[in-house]
């Protein structure tokens, strides 16, 4: 089982994880991140970089972030999804969301152009 970026990361998006993995698998969107779950080798390197605790290993996930299980696999594929393979600074007010719930409405999934 691959592990998964779940609703934390949303209006967050801390990349410490992404430097830090052998195999490259994160891919970036506007306000979120995801690990493409073929390319994943569960190393679990990534879980202990997260400051808000956004990476689970799928076979763990809560039952109200399952959905996130196949979110991250869909938008791992989305061609308009880039892999990311370097940490960034986090979204300018990663601080007023790092601690906020039910934060899926806030997920832009369109990279604008």
């Amino acid at each position: 089982m691959a592990f998964v970026v779940t609703e934390s990361c949303i209006a967050c998006k801390y990349t410490d994880c992404v430097s830090v993995c052998p195999m490259e698998c994160f891919f970036e969107g506007p306000n979120f991140m995801v690990i493409n779950p073929d390319e994943c080798i569960d190393c679990s390197i990534c879980v202990g970089q997260c400051p808000v605790g956004a990476i689970v290993e799928a076979s763990e996930i809560a039952p109200d972030q399952a959905h996130f299980v196949q979110l991250n696999r869909d938008l791992s594929h989305d061609p308009r999804w880039k892999r990311i393979t370097q940490a960034k600074p986090p979204l300018p007010e990663h601080e007023v969301w790092a601690a906020a719930k039910n934060k899926l409405h806030l997920l832009k999934q369109q990279i604008e152009t």
